[in-house]
This record gives C-alpha cells, structure tokens and sequence, in this order.
C-alpha cells in the first residue's frame, strides 16, 4: 500500500488528529509523550512518508542533539573501531554523532573544533593528537561545551577514559619474560601521550623483573604511518647486523605489523613454536592483529568500555532528561587491558 504523503508537521498533525506540538514534543523525545498517544502517533507514521527535518530541527534549539567526535585519523584500526562503538553509542541515546578526522595535523584539528562549535554541538568527545593548540582552545571555551576525553588527554582539567598503560605494559612483559627471553621495545614515533607512557612503563617493568631495558628501533616525531616507519626501521636493524634480540615488544598493533612484514622480507622465522628466530607482541588488538602471519600477540583494549563509559560520562555532563539514566561519575576512568595470546608470541 502506498503511504500517505505529508512533507510537513503540520500536514502530518491535520491528517492524523494529532496536534502540532505533540508531534514536536514526540520527534524530540518518543519517550517524553503517553504511552496511548505515542501509539497512535506510531500508527500515523505507519501510514505516512513524513520524515522529520533533524538537521534544521538541531538548528532551532539553543543546545542540539549533536555529539561531536574527534579522532586523530579514522584509517586507523584503533580509532575506526573506537568511532563505531561511540557511534552506537550516541544513537542508542537519541544522540546524532558528527565524527571529524584531524589526519594528523594540528591545523585541521584547530578547523574541527571551529566546525563542532558552530554546529552547536551538546557535547564533544575528544581523543587529541597530542601535540598542537587543542589544550589551548579547549581552555578557551571557559566551559561553554561538555567534553570528555578519550584514549588520550591534552589537559588535567577535562575527564579522560582511557586503558592503564602501566598495567597493560606490565602484562606483557610479565607474561613475555616467563614464556622466554625478555623483550626488547621496539621504539615508535612519539604520535601522543600514549607513546611515551608506554615506554615508560616498559622500563619500570623490565627493571622490576631485574632486567635491563633494551630499544630497537628509530624514533620520528608525529609520524602516523606507523607500518611504514617500523618496516624501514626493523629492515635497518636486521641488514645492520644479526640481531641480538628474540623477543621484541611493539608499543602498538601498527608497529608490530610493520616489524612482522620486514622479518617476512629477510626470512626471520616469527612465531613461539620452538626452531623459530623471533618472538613479536604487540599492543591494542585492532581487528586486523588475529590476521596477521603469524596471529598477533597483543593486549587488547576495552572498547566497548571506553565508549559507554565516555558517552554516559558526557550526557551526565550535559544534563540529559532523562531521570532514569544511569549516570557514570564525572572523572577519570582508568581500564584495564587484556592480554590476548596468539601465534607471534
């Protein structure tokens, strides 16, 4: 059966019995109308093609249903994983995300926090470069905007939820010392705060065990091609000379991807089955590590618990309507990651 065709409220209210601003108040909350008139306003649909302009709706309110969401890169593994789950997340809550990559450049990120403020955005969930003017302007806004951090911070003012870098860190090289020789730590460009957290707590850990830290590996600054940074420097290392090393860790999934490519390219048998070389981890779990060669060994991160976290953070923030949400308390959220065993490791 063909539907009926409204292209306005107000043709859609005439047709149904229904008036104006119980429409209105429906298609801004479905749950803040009688259960008996949400029904019949259902049943209206059902015969209508009418669909609600949420774009000039969002225009009309002093505060949208926008969440603004930014990334340093969506072609990233971690981050594209991370965005989807934001993304569910806000919809389930009858939010609209508006997700905006920086790629990597501080000057884009300044353009997308202009663009999130002019769309009014409710909120902002923010996972920073790391380096560049986003402390500055956040600062800047004097509160005006609700923002949660995630995976990464760029000041002590704002809730982050983010994983426990020490205690993933300490996992790994735990589980890597007493299932073999202890790791090297293949070193990563210094893209944020992650990175060098990371590392940090790989010299703690190793000198807990009463090892001695070891690097392989070149450092570039704020270089996100990080397969391409860890092959050159892994094919450096091993056309330099034998490597001393048979156990390496990789501060993410990335990296290590790059570091199992060059072993591939010089023949460096990989994996824990005994007769091979090389024994590689690596960290995060994007989807693609269970599909490496050989299946990485890393520690994975809790997603799904940064991204309900973050956004029922941010709508306890904004002081959502709805008194029946479960609130998570404003501050820092620390998780914890899993160590994740495979074939590389």
């Amino acid at each position: 059966m063909d539907r009926l065709r409204h292209r306005t409220m107000e043709e859609l209210a005439k047709a149904s019995g229904i008036s104006r601003p119980t429409l209105s108040k429906y298609f801004e909350d479905p749950r803040s109308v009688r259960v008996s008139t949400r029904q019949r306003i259902e049943a209206a649909l059902e015969l209508s093609d009418y669909q609600p302009n949420v774009y000039a709706r969002n225009l009309n309110r002093k505060r949208t249903r926008n969440i603004g969401i930014l990334v340093p890169h969506m072609t990233d593994p971690f981050y594209a994983a991370l965005v989807a789950r934001l993304e569910r997340q806000c919809a389930a809550e009858g939010y609209w995300p508006i997700v905006i990559s920086s790629h990597g450049s501080p000057e884009s990120e300044e353009r997308a926090m202009a663009l999130l403020q002019s769309a009014k955005a409710a909120g902002l969930i923010l996972a920073p470069l790391g380096h560049g003017r986003l402390g500055e302007i956040v600062a800047g806004l004097r509160g005006d905007i609700p923002i949660v951090y995630c995976d990464v911070a760029a000041d002590d003012e704002h809730p982050v939820v983010r994983t426990d870098n020490v205690q993933s860190i300490d996992v790994m090289v735990d589980y890597l010392c007493r299932t073999g020789a202890p790791p090297a730590y293949f070193e990563v460009p210094d893209v944020n705060s992650n990175s060098r957290e990371r590392r940090a707590a790989y010299i703690d850990a190793m000198e807990r065990f009463g090892e001695e830290p070891r690097f392989i590996g070149a450092v570039r600054l704020n270089d996100w091609d990080l397969e391409q940074s860890a092959y050159e420097a892994m094919l450096a290392a091993l056309d330099a000379s034998s490597l001393p090393y048979q156990t390496i860790l990789c501060n993410n999934d990335r990296t290590a991807m790059g570091v199992l490519a060059a072993a591939f390219k010089r023949r460096v048998s990989v994996g824990r089955r005994k007769g091979n070389t090389l024994r590689i981890a690596g960290h995060d779990d994007q989807p693609l590590a269970r599909y490496t060669c050989p299946p990485l060994t890393t520690m994975a991160q809790d997603l799904d618990g940064m991204a309900e976290r973050s956004v029922s953070m941010l709508l306890g923030m904004i002081g959502d309507e709805h008194p029946d949400r479960i609130r998570q308390p404003v501050g820092n959220v620390i998780l914890p990651a899993q160590l994740i065993m495979r074939q590389s490791a």
